[in-house]
């Protein structure tokens, strides 16, 4: 399969937590944990289980930043650390 979104991090199931509608898909990344919603269907259909490898793929419209994360206002299940490589000016 092939697309057209950048952001590609590879990992591991770490948790599955499961409804009758919706998952909560728990990968473990070189980057920290990142955490997806999917559809039970979509889990069961994938025939995906802890352990299995996989790759995060983030979409996202906006990417915002903060200079440091001492006040939590976000879950920590979404924020990456990292460092500021550069800057493009448009």
């Amino acid at each position: 399969m092939s697309t057209s979104i950048r952001n590609h991090l590879p990992g591991t199931i770490e948790k599955i937590v499961s409804d009758k509608v919706v998952s909560e898909i728990v990968i473990r990344t070189a980057a920290g944990n990142v955490t997806s919603i999917i559809t039970t269907g979509s889990v069961k259909r994938m025939d995906r289980k802890e352990g299995d490898t996989v790759f995060a793929i983030i979409k996202a419209t906006e990417v915002s930043i903060e200079r440091n994360s001492l006040s939590l206002s976000f879950p920590a299940a979404e924020l990456l650390a990292g460092s500021l490589l550069g800057a493009i000016t448009l």
